[in-house]
């Protein structure tokens, strides 16, 4: 079976970045607060190149929050096998240090035997907030997922909730979100968690992937991203209107682009979001709900890139016409693809990390950078 990241490779070897064309007017204020221009021009966190470390290959899927003084970040590494989960720690969000393996495999469970994602923290969703973990009963509150097999995302992944005093050792739920259990739209497997916490109410955002697609629907699978929700964090219901984030349409949408690579004479035909609409990672701006995430389309090069949809509540979201952040020029550390938000506020800037990916799969270089609301 051909993985998530094959699949994105595969599309995007050996071609440039898309284009698109100037921000509409009508959407200029409303995305002011979300846009992060300008990127940092090295990776902050990246593979040790040691074949023998948890995260020797490539790191990944940044999730970056406050405790005990400082920031931290929880991110997935990858040593040929499977996913594993690492803690790191800064000062300033720009050098980081590798704490511990915090995630590690399990080879007598039978759902992290070869993987285990720690991909999300309960913690303060406010836009300008600090930031800061949350803890429920005393521990801090996580969400997992895992692949049942070796390999780059293989398998049909669950969804549990991991609880810790520490952030060094977790304790692991049962799943709480199985693939079997939901519609046809994830049948194929979730993808990342995302907690917020509002109202007294759990949500719990994830995406997720359809079963292999006939040609006449482009064959192999799709992504979009759903919600499920609970008050006690033992009964959790999908929400009736998933996915709340569907797939764009193929071939008449027009997605323009903050990247100043990109003129207005080659506009996209194709929404950036056709293929996968994926990894949300949802905010709150006042009264208004955001949600980062990334889109990656049918077009040839697919290009993964950061994407935002915002709502009224938490259940409820609508696109936003623009790309937050693009791949970058040839050679630099973003040129395939960057994807999977992590937002923070510090000192009056927003920072937005994701997953930069450089060259051609399977000799892509794949690490962590960030990009900020106000230059460097």
């Amino acid at each position: 079976m051909i993985s998530r990241r094959q699949f994105l490779a595969g599309w995007a070897a050996g071609a440039a970045g898309l284009c698109g064309g100037k921000p509409a007017q009508a959407f200029e204020d409303a995305v002011a607060p979300y846009r992060t221009p300008f990127k940092y021009p090295e990776l902050v966190l990246r593979a040790t190149g040691n074949n023998a470390d948890f995260d020797g290959f490539s790191v990944d899927d940044p999730i970056v929050f406050r405790a005990n003084g400082r920031f931290c970040m929880l991110y997935i590494g990858f040593d040929g096998t499977g996913y594993q989960t690492g803690l790191a720690e800064s000062e300033d969000l720009l050098q980081w240090r590798r704490v511990a393996l915090v995630g590690p495999r399990d080879p007598s469970s039978l759902y992290t035997k070869y993987n285990l994602a720690i991909s999300s923290i309960l913690r303060n969703k406010n836009l300008h907030g600090r930031g800061e973990a949350l803890k429920v009963d005393g521990q801090y509150l996580a969400a997992w997922n895992a692949y049942p097999s070796a390999g780059y995302e293989e398998g049909a992944a669950v969804i549990g909730l991991a609880r810790s005093r520490d952030l060094l050792h977790w304790e692991l739920t049962e799943p709480i979100l199985r693939p079997q259990d939901g519609a046809a739209w994830e049948h194929g497997g979730l993808y990342r968690p995302d907690l917020l916490l509002d109202r007294g109410t759990y949500y719990l955002y994830y995406n997720a992937k359809t079963d292999a697609l006939p040609k006449t629907e482009g064959g192999g699978w799709r992504e979009q991203t759903g919600v499920a929700t609970s008050r006690d964090l033992k009964t959790w219901t999908r929400y009736a209107g998933n996915p709340i984030l569907k797939n764009g349409v193929r071939g008449t949408e027009t997605y323009p682009t903050t990247n100043p690579l990109h003129g207005a004479a080659s506009a996209i035909k194709d929404a950036r979001d056709s293929r996968f609409a994926s990894n949300p990672y949802v905010v709150k701006n006042g009264s208004e709900y955001a949600m980062f995430y990334f889109g990656f389309g049918y077009q040839r090069p697919g290009r993964a890139c950061e994407m935002l949809a915002l709502g009224t509540d938490p259940l409820h979201f609508s696109k936003v016409p623009e790309v937050l952040i693009d791949v970058g020029r040839p050679g630099s550390i973003d040129e395939t693809f960057a994807h999977k938000p992590s937002v923070i506020y510090h000192e009056g800037a927003l920072y937005h990390f994701y997953c930069a990916v450089s060259g051609k799969y399977p000799n892509e270089a794949r690490g962590i950078t960030v990009a900020r609301s106000r230059p460097w």
